[in-house]
């Protein structure tokens, strides 16, 4: 799944658009390194996020396409 996509379905991020703005801005990383909103998340990938001078890491626990607003924490668990 596409970063941005899996952003949004997390609900880490609330809109695609805004996950590939930060992407673009650099303020997402993938497993310690700067990733393209394009970039292929699997299982196991850690996230850091920049929300200004807060981030927020997380672990990938699973993928799905779409997911209800209250379980969508369980695609992820915080680190």
């Amino acid at each position: 799944m596409r970063l941005d996509k899996y952003l949004k379905v997390s609900r880490l991020v609330k809109r695609r658009p805004v996950a590939n703005e930060a992407c673009d801005a650099g303020r997402v990383s993938v497993n310690g390194k700067t990733a393209k909103a394009s970039l292929n998340v699997k299982i196991g990938d850690v996230i850091e996020i920049g929300f200004g001078d807060k981030k927020v890491k997380v672990e990938v626990l699973s993928l799905e396409e779409t997911y209800k607003k209250d379980e969508a924490k369980e695609l992820y668990k915080v680190l």
